[in-house]
């Protein structure tokens, strides 16, 4: 217990530090207080809405992450979730704006269309990965830039957009298809669908640990010939684990599009899918480490503004979150070694022992 403890907290600690120390010297280079960058980060999270916000967009990232690590739960590696979120926000705001329905029942619409959206985008490299042996990482990047071009159409006045002020969106989703926030006065107000999220991760754990297809999903992710030896479908699986990985990608952008904006702009946020993947690898994977992720990526985006107060560029967060992501890999690569090592160790002294008894049995 205490080695998987130690081999699931260490990693991203180590990376974590890491990253704070390379962040140091690159202050201290270019002639900057490392502790006043920090102690301005860390300040700004008292202040204004940051807190409240922090928690919003942490929502965002950790439904990205998780659609991350459902495909790396099974091998696969969906760099698609950027293009499937995007896509399925456009079109659930599309249909979302175009009907009339009742609350809760309006919501839940736009939910289950941007649940089918993302799985329906995700369809296309699923297919090709399955029947054709295409990599997934090839077919999902072009996949993103063609998404791009989509929503361009889809958004602009010549098919679902409108004109509203200097930009062009679509149509505002009535009232009725809001997810309702918790207001916390000056502090701002929490997107309701930060709990919904948070039953997503449940669910995500559920399905993992305590289901069958869980088990068939980690056990083909492991090893697809044993799997398939087993009995376990593997081209089923791969379709399987990717439809749920643009399922879960699709609900991405809902906590702002439900929450706050309540329609798609052609300025709307973009990178949440390319984020979920630092994300998922900073989590390992886990519906709690992915959750502390989230904040702690979150928290680096909404406390970069309190930089310029001390004359810091703001991009020594980008450096951070960099530094995050190749840290955290090498890392979990290191710890795993060092448990290894110990595993021998503990084994060889286990022999020596054993190997001692039986020669004291035998003398006498």
């Amino acid at each position: 217990m205490k080695t998987t403890l130690r081999g699931k907290l260490l990693p991203p600690a180590l990376a974590i530090l890491f990253s704070v120390l390379l962040c140091t010297v690159a202050l201290l280079i270019s002639g900057d207080n490392p502790l006043d960058a920090f102690g301005a980060m860390i300040g700004q999270l008292f202040r204004g809405t940051t807190a409240v916000d922090t928690v919003n967009s942490a929502a965002v990232y950790y439904l990205a992450g998780l659609a991350v690590a459902i495909g790396f739960q099974m091998n696969l590696f969906n760099i698609g979730v950027e293009g499937q979120y995007r896509f399925a926000a456009v079109i659930a705001a599309i249909v979302g704006g175009g009907v009339v329905l009742p609350p809760v029942i309006h919501t839940v619409v736009i939910i289950v269309v941007a649940v089918l959206a993302g799985a329906l985008y995700a369809l296309v490299p699923a297919l090709l990965k399955v029947y054709r042996g295409v990599s997934e990482v090839i077919s999902t990047i072009m996949l993103n830039a063609i998404a791009i071009g989509l929503i361009a159409y889809l958004v602009s006045t010549d098919a679902f957009g409108v004109q509203i002020g200097n930009n062009i969106a679509t149509k505002p989703i009535p009232e009725s298809g809001w997810v309702p926030g918790i207001p916390f006065g000056e502090s701002g107000t929490l997107f309701g669908f930060v709990f919904v999220a948070g039953l997503v991760g449940a669910g995500y754990w559920v399905l993992l640990n305590r289901t069958r297809f869980g088990f068939e999903l980690r056990a083909s992710g492991e090893s697809p010939t044993a799997a398939t030896a087993g009995g376990v479908d593997a081209r089923k699986m791969v379709l399987t684990a990717m439809l749920l990985s643009g399922g879960v990608a699709g609900l991405t952008a809902l906590p702002e599009l439900l929450g706050r904006d309540h329609e798609y702009l052609q300025t709307s946020p973009a990178g949440y899918g390319f984020a979920g993947i630092a994300v998922a690898l900073l989590g390992r994977n886990h519906p709690g480490g992915i959750a502390l992720g989230a904040v702690l990526w979150a928290f680096l985006d909404k406390s970069a503004v309190s930089l310029d107060n001390v004359g810091v560029p703001q991009e020594i967060t980008t450096i951070m979150q960099g530094a995050i992501v190749l840290s955290v890999v090498i890392a979990y690569e290191i710890v795993r070694r060092m448990e290894l090592a110990a595993e021998q160790r503990r084994v060889g002294r286990q022999l020596g022992r054993d190997t001692s008894d039986i020669a004291a049995g035998g003398s006498v």
